[in-house]
């Protein structure tokens, strides 16, 4: 069992910045595929980001080029720097693990799954 605890969500101005932290409890965290989604009042849970075990990444084009997503493994965390914030950004961001070689885009991989932290974009 994988145990994920994000933090730093909060509440910024539009052109803001946030970084996003996942604490992962398990060792073998090395070698999950992890993912960072997100899901705004009303609307589907959508992919945002993800990073593989050794360091591929993708993003939904809605933040190409503004997010950015990392990971320590030493530290068993994987983090998503927020740049240039817009209010559509405004949701629930979530982080997930999945025993994946690839970056997944769906929700169905993913085995664990974080409690979420609140971001707030406002105009």
């Amino acid at each position: 069992q994988v145990r994920l605890v994000e933090s730093g969500g909060g509440l910024v101005q539009a052109g803001g910045s946030l970084r996003l932290s996942c604490a992962a409890s398990e060792r073998t965290f090395s070698s999950y595929t992890m993912g960072w989604f997100r899901q705004a009042p009303g609307k589907e849970r959508e992919f945002v980001a993800g990073i593989s075990w050794s360091g591929g990444r993708s993003y939904v084009d809605a933040v190409k080029g503004r997010f950015t997503i990392s990971r320590d493994n030493a530290k068993n965390t994987v983090y998503l720097q927020m740049n240039s914030l817009k209010p559509e950004d405004t949701a629930v961001y979530l982080c997930a693990a999945a025993d994946t070689i690839l970056i997944l885009t769906t929700t169905i991989p993913y085995k664990y799954w974080g409690q979420g932290t609140q971001v707030t974009v406002s105009s």
